[in-house]
């Protein structure tokens, strides 16, 4: 450990601690912030994870889904868990009790107890936690780790800090080639290419569903603002192919009334048959809505064409693996900047403007069928893990 950098950097996280307080503070009504802040940042009824365990750390809701696969190979007592956001709690929580908001650097002096193993997921990069779990006996590990060409040269230009992050970070565990060559760059060491671990467990249809002989289109999870520029271009769709049907599935269930009265709108406008799945589960309508959890993997695998929602409006996107395990041929819009590794896996997926989804649609016969390109092996994860048991 290089102390010098250790004792500024340590001044630095104090200073930023103290001179962000008043705001902290203020934030901490907010309720999106209403108990990530008091417990990061005032350890209000925020614990110490138990020590000995295997505590895996992730930001986000999408990262701690993601870790689903190792921890499902684990011992459950051992568990520990931390994340930085509400929805990433509400995630890791269903794994474990033993499950914490991470404190803010300064304060993990005396908040973190000796594990047998830090596991951090794809770019938590905060110096102190992997400096004080390494020096408290614990396996440090970087897994899912990516450089993308937007990051990279950010990080290029204050590679110093992440050589000395590197440092204590015994294995890293890469998507790509690129982003190994990338992260050895920047000083990791012991660098492992495995593949985004979000595609190693995918979920499987749990019934077969009878596929109409039509052409059959999926709106899949769709956000407000996005069905009707998605009927628009079902509409012009079904002037050309007759016998094309739709099937809308809204991401929340609050949401489902709503959309089947616009879909109802929609179909007496435009003298087309619709129904509800919740009523009916043949797809004998134009158009369907389908009002019933649990379904969309079901229908993916009937699908021709899916049309993924939470791209049209500037939500993040979906998970596009789910429906190219299938080969669907898969139109998003643009805004899919919460899943951009996994459409960087997928070859195939169509990108348009939500002006373009008519077109786009109707040319749909030049559409690929999707592929997941990027294969994932999470083996030596575990294999390493396993060694602290």
């Amino acid at each position: 450990m290089n102390k010098i950098f250790f004792f500024f950097y340590f001044l630095f996280s104090v200073l930023i601690y103290f001179t962000a307080l008043p705001l902290l503070f203020l934030f901490s009504f907010k309720t999106k912030y209403k108990d990530s802040i008091p417990a990061r940042f005032f350890l209000w009824k925020n614990r110490p994870l138990k020590p000995n365990g295997i505590w895996f750390h992730s930001c986000s809701f999408g990262e701690a889904k993601a870790i689903k696969p190792l921890v499902d190979n684990l011992p459950k007592e051992i568990l520990r868990m931390s994340t930085t956001t509400q929805t990433g709690f509400g995630a890791v929580n269903e794994y474990t009790k033993e499950s914490r908001y991470l404190p803010f650097e300064p304060l993990l002096f005396s908040w973190l107890k000796p594990q047998k193993a830090l596991v951090v997921m794809e770019a938590e990069f905060w110096y102190l936690l992997f400096v004080l779990a390494q020096k408290r006996g614990a396996k440090t590990l970087l897994i899912n780790a990516r450089m993308s060409d937007r990051s990279f040269p950010k990080y290029e230009k204050i590679a110093w800090l992440y050589r000395q992050i590197f440092k204590h970070i015994d294995e890293v565990y890469a998507q790509t080639e690129l982003d190994k060559e990338r992260l050895e760059l920047l000083g990791a060491k012991n660098v492992l290419v495995t593949g985004n671990i979000k595609l190693s467990q995918l979920p499987s249809a749990s019934k077969v569903l009878e596929k109409p002989s039509a052409l059959l289109v999926c709106a899949a999870s769709t956000h407000k603002g996005e069905e009707a520029v998605i009927l628009k271009a079902f509409s012009d769709l079904k002037k050309e192919q007759k016998d094309a049907k739709l099937l809308v599935v809204p991401r929340h269930p609050e949401r489902f009334e709503k959309v089947a009265l616009e879909v109802e709108n929609f179909a007496t406008e435009k003298g087309l048959s619709w129904q509800r799945y919740s009523q009916d589960e043949t797809f004998e309508s134009d158009v369907t809505i389908i009002d019933a959890l649990g379904e969309l993997v079901n229908i993916y695998a009937i699908s021709d064409i899916v049309i993924l929602g939470g791209a049209f409006e500037p939500i993040g996107g979906h998970n596009a693996a789910e429906a190219a395990q299938f080969g669907c041929k898969i139109i998003s819009g643009k805004h899919y900047f919460n899943q951009k590794d996994i459409f960087e896996a997928i070859e195939g997926i169509a990108v348009v403007e939500a002006s373009n989804l008519s077109r786009r649609l109707l040319q749909y016969g030049l559409l690929k069928p999707t592929k997941i390109k990027s294969k994932t092996d999470i083996t030596p994860i575990m294999e390493s893990l396993k060694k602290e048991l």
